[in-house]
């Protein structure tokens, strides 16, 4: 009698979700916007082996980046090139696209895409491939920096920029660059939702389907909720660069930020 009202009583009040969990023998990494800043990913690619390291198993190791490789800090192009040659033994790595990587690849498709680019992060990356921002809205400047860009953007950077996949799945988990559109089912997701959405995705308190794991929105701290992990920790403004180190049904939390941070592994949970 105590298990069957107890149960009435859960299915009334709504009985806690199971926290995700990823496929035994997998780890994933999950890393928040890098913007630039080679130094904070080069510490936290440190504090991502050497937590490997120290933690016996036979887990296979990802690292998976959540997008936003370029823009804002100062040095975009060592980002990229630091990605390229991450270069683990038995590690697996995914790239997802985020949607100043995309800007990138927009200007150098359309040089007047200059005039939106501009605002979020283009001079810094522009500075960090030896070419100088236009000083003027012009279109003649904006052809030359765009030209200046294709000339100096290593062929290695291209395809990689062109190689970023829009999201990934793996387990109960969904990862994308910037989240989902609520109600609409994770494999009919837009290519702009998944880089772009904010509000209707942060305020939305439903399933979506699977437990998304997202960057592209700043907060002081990672952002835990009972259907999303935010990692975005504002790295070039803050210094802090964020992982989620995901197994089992475990996340625990490394970061560049001298500021102490949840210690141990704990649920993703609300």
């Amino acid at each position: 009698m105590v298990n069957e009202r107890t149960g009435w009583l859960q299915r009334l009040l709504g009985a806690p979700a199971a926290p995700p969990a990823l496929p035994e023998g997998r780890r994933i990494y999950a890393v928040g916007d890098v913007h630039g800043c080679r130094d904070l990913l080069e510490q936290l690619v440190k504090r991502i082996r050497a937590h490997a390291g120290s933690a016996p198993s036979s887990a296979t190791n990802v690292l998976l980046m959540l997008g936003d490789y370029v823009d804002r800090g100062p040095d975009s192009k060592g980002v990229i090139d630091t990605l390229l040659g991450f270069d683990a033994p038995g590690w697996e790595k995914t790239f997802l696209r985020g949607n100043h990587d995309q800007a990138l690849l927009d200007f150098l498709g359309d040089p007047n895409f200059y005039r939106a680019w501009r605002s979020y992060g283009a001079p810094e990356t522009l500075l960090s491939y030896g070419v100088r921002p236009p000083l003027f809205d012009d279109e003649a400047e904006f052809v030359k920096a765009r030209d200046a860009l294709a000339a100096n953007l290593p062929q290695t950077h291209l395809a990689f920029l062109r190689s970023l996949a829009n999201f990934h799945e793996e387990g109960d988990y969904f990862f994308a660059h910037a989240g989902v559109r609520p109600g609409i089912p994770l494999d009919r997701q837009m290519p702009e939702d998944l880089l772009w959405i904010r509000d209707d995705f942060l305020n939305s308190n439903r399933s979506f389907g699977k437990f998304v794991v997202h960057g592209h929105t700043p907060t002081e701290r990672p952002v835990r909720r009972s259907n999303r992990l935010g990692l975005d920790t504002g790295a070039h403004a803050t210094g802090c660069l964020t992982a989620a180190v995901l197994e089992g049904d475990t996340c625990t939390l490394l970061s560049t930020s001298a500021a102490p941070m949840p210690s141990g592994a704990v649920a993703v949970m609300p």
